[in-house]
């Protein structure tokens, strides 16, 4: 099958968008399919160069610095992403991208509107899971709890006040842009002093802050592959949460897949993933995140609609749980993906 791997893009994720994609192209290939790598922000990306990118240890990410951030911009070739042979004549695009224009709906957009057959979910479930304020208010009409929160920052009329805010959430709080990934720009404020500074930080890098109330406990996460829940995990990070170090980093974090939970917790974590994965209206596989509180309380934090298929992602771990190897994972990934065009969804 000819497949094309959207990998890279302009994204704060840009070095895990390589590591995913440089990944699923060797798993793929292993399993015969012709595959050919396209860089939305830069284009083609030729034998010559992919080896060289494999070598120069690219499938090891480190974590992007503020500089390196302020210097990304959107992809160039995004308008004419649908005109590109490669991507047109491609029988499935398999979206490695992570972040940014490529987990926010905009590229899902240009490939619907070549008819382009992708991965993943469509334009609207991918812009739903991106925001998150629209994913909490989706999730708690679907019954799946989430911790309370407020929306700050330029777009939501600027810092609040600190102290009315302690007095609605409390402390500590979790300060993180809306629509970003990867806890780019999160910060966990113990004294409101601290508050206005988080805003801050966050806003560099959204027009939309989220102040939630932190939840402390255990972090589980559930993947969806097609309509069912694979095994649940748990996370164990060096640091107080689950930062982009402790996921990207090799011996930042410990994972247990399956989780060590009662039957009837593990049951209802993926329940509620499910719900929150029908509630934001998403196809395919993503990743579901929650903290589970001594007490047992689940509490979403988010869903990734393009998780990590890093050498320590979640996904693929969940999927070995499962009896699922990584080449049978991006098969089946694939497969969903011409499935739902038969399906004309």
């Amino acid at each position: 099958m000819r497949i094309t791997i959207l990998l890279g893009g302009a994204s704060a994720e840009r070095d895990v968008s390589l590591a995913s994609g440089l990944r699923i192209a060797e798993a793929l290939r292993a399993r015969s399919h012709g595959v050919v790598l396209v860089d939305p922000a830069r284009g083609v990306i030729p034998p010559d160069e992919e080896a060289a990118m494999r070598a120069s240890g690219v499938l090891h990410p480190e974590p992007p610095s503020l500089e390196a951030l302020r210097g990304m911009t959107h992809g160039t070739l995004l308008p004419a992403l649908g005109t590109l042979a490669e991507v047109r004549e491609a029988e499935v695009v398999f979206l490695a991208l992570h972040g940014g224009e490529g987990e926010d709906g905009t590229i899902q957009a240009v490939l619907d509107l070549a008819g382009v057959v992708y991965t993943g979910s469509g334009h609207l479930g991918s812009g739903l899971a991106m925001d998150k304020d629209l994913s909490k208010q989706l999730f708690r009409a679907a019954g799946v709890g989430t911790a309370d929160w407020i929306m700050a920052g330029p777009r939501a009329g600027g810092t609040p006040d600190a102290k009315a805010v302690v007095a609605e959430l409390g402390l500590p709080l979790v300060v993180k842009p809306s629509k970003q990934g990867s806890t780019v720009g999160l910060t966990v404020v113990r004294d409101a002093r601290a508050l206005g500074g988080a805003v801050a930080e966050a806003a560099r890098y959204d027009d939309e802050v989220m102040i939630e109330r932190f939840v402390a406990g255990r972090e589980l996460t559930v993947a969806i592959l097609g309509a069912d829940a694979l095994p649940v995990g748990e996370i164990l990070p060096k640091h107080e949460i689950y930062d982009y170090e402790c996921k990207y980093t090799a011996g930042m974090a410990a994972e247990e897949f399956p989780a060590k939970l009662p039957a009837a917790v593990a049951a209802e974590a993926q329940r509620q993933a499910v719900a929150a994965f029908a509630a934001l209206k998403l196809d395919g596989y993503a990743r579901i995140d929650f903290r589970m509180t001594e007490r047992g309380e689940l509490f979403c934090l988010e869903a990734n609609t393009l998780p990590g298929m890093t050498e320590f992602s979640l996904v693929p771990q969940a999927a070995a749980a499962a009896g699922i190897d990584f080449g049978t994972l991006c098969d089946r990934i694939v497969q969903l993906a011409l499935a739902k065009r038969r399906g004309g969804a």
